[in-house]
Formats: C-alpha cells, structure tokens, sequence
C-alpha cells in the first residue's frame, strides 16, 4: 500500500480520524514522524531539526484554529551525541517558544537512522475542520509557497541559507486569528494541490484558482529554471507549513491574521482547476 491508501484505510477504520488534528473535548492532539533519509537532508543541523520535527506538529494545531499548548518528541538515533542532542532541544524549545507552547520533553530510544516522532496538543472550544467550505467562499493562503521546495535545492552549495529556509513559522498566531472567519482550514504540509484536493473530498466541493495570484516564495525564483518548474516547487512540492482556509470574509479574515494571506481561488461545486485547468492530485509524499 502506498501512503495515501493506508491512511484511506485509517479513515475506514477510524472515522474520527481527517483532519489535521484529532479533538478530544476542547484538546487538539496530532503526531508526526520525520526520518533522516526521508525528511532532513544532508546538512539540516539538529537546531533545524528539532526546530522542524515539533514546528511540524504545531502546524497541525495551528489548522485547527487552536492555542498550541504543549509539544513531546521522541528522539533516536544510532548514537547520542552532546552538541547534537542539545541543538535539538533547543530547536525544540525555541519553536514551541514562539508560537505560546511548551517543550516539554519526551523519549530517547537508539535507531539505525536519526528519526524524530512528535506530538503537539493545542485548545479549543470550535476546532475549524475541513468539511465546511461552503460554494462561493474565498480560498486563501498564508505566507508564501514553495520556501521548503528552494531549501531542498540549496542544501548542497547553501546550507546556512537552507537551514533557515526549513525552519518555518507555525502560523499559531494566525490560525487563531482567521479561525472565526474561516469554514474550512488545513496546512499546506502536503502542498497546495493536494491540500485543494482533500478539502474538496472532505467538503464534498471543488475549487478554480488564479494561478497569478499565487504568492511564490523569493526563494524558489533563484532555484526554479523557468516558469515551469516555479509553478511545479510552488503548487506540488509541499512541506511548507502554510495553512489553506476557506472563508466568507477574506477581508475581515487577512486584515485579523498577524501574517500575509492571500486570496487564491473560490469554491466551486465540483472539480479543482488551476487557471481553467484540471489540477493534477499531486503532492508530497512520505
């Protein structure tokens, strides 16, 4: 089974499970796992490390419109060593630091590769899921796309530049802010196109999106060798973290938000079009 067909068959099994996060009474909680040869490439630092795996988690809490609370990890490797395990802690504690949570540790275990497994938990009265977008509403993005698309290619020449290109924001802040404003919500962690896609399945929608007003991360117009290939890092590599919500008020929503967001698209009744174009299902893949 590939990814996509083993987490169809969690859903059959387990109907509670789709969005972002699980809810639990008012608590959000979500895990997450990243491996060495899958998720940190040659040259990612255990600061960006730590930063990235539990930043990972947060992300989850932060579309579901929730307060993150608190963050564990599970952190193994063939050997521990010092400096590493600190710079991961750190990393660790300064991302949790920055969007009101907690680091509050978790477990140590020895692996044959690095491998980091994370749990954030977050608060909630009204979690924003992803089965409400409604015909008509606006569709809109935070940040930028593509920022983890122009790290990957900047690791092997540029590895100060990637690093601090991997270590994003959880939009925390700005999840709480467009929560009330928002029908549906998820992070971009997949990439837009399948993001697009699994709102669709779940809000039993389609969406048509202005492929110009997609807002491109700088980085990725000093990797990508055309247009192409820009649009390719932006809409279908994923792993940026963003959040994708659906609203009735774009306006009231971006003017809340503590951090850009854009207006890329409308719900439509069926079918998800990229400039009038069918958009392929396409994304990020473990």
């Amino acid at each position: 089974m590939d990814e996509r067909a083993a987490l169809a068959l969690v859903g059959e099994e387990l109907p509670a499970a789709g969005d972002d996060c699980a809810v639990v009474g008012d608590t959000v909680v979500t895990t997450d796992m990243l491996h060495e040869t899958t998720d940190f490439p040659d040259g990612t630092t255990r600061y960006t490390a730590g930063w990235r795996a539990v930043g990972a988690s947060l992300s989850d809490v932060a579309a579901m419109g929730a307060a993150a609370t608190a963050a564990v990890a599970v952190y193994g490797a063939p050997t521990f060593v010092e400096g590493e395990l600190r710079d991961f802690l750190r990393g660790a504690r300064e991302v949790c630091e920055l969007v009101g949570a907690e680091y509050v540790g978790g477990d140590l275990d020895g692996h044959d590769e690095f491998t980091v497994a994370t749990t954030a938990l977050g608060e909630t009265d009204d979690p924003v899921l992803r089965s409400g977008a409604t015909v008509g509403d606006a569709v809109c993005v935070t940040g930028t796309l593509g920022r983890s698309a122009a790290a990957l290619r900047l690791f092997t020449d540029e590895q100060p530049r990637a690093n601090e290109l991997f270590r994003f924001e959880p939009r925390v802040a700005t999840g709480l802010a467009v929560a009330p404003h928002a029908t549906a919500m998820l992070d971009s962690s997949d990439g837009l196109a399948r993001s697009l896609h699994q709102l669709a399945a779940a809000s039993d929608c389609g969406f048509t999106v202005d492929g110009d007003r997609l807002p491109v991360d700088d980085a990725v117009d000093a990797v990508a060798a055309d247009a192409a290939e820009r649009r390719e890092l932006a809409v279908h590599f994923g792993e940026d973290f963003e959040l994708i919500f659906t609203t009735p008020e774009p306006d009231r929503a971006a003017s809340a938000a503590s951090t850009p967001v854009t207006r890329v698209g409308t719900v439509t009744e069926r079918g998800v079009e990229l400039d009038g174009e069918p958009l392929a299902d396409r994304g990020y893949t473990h």
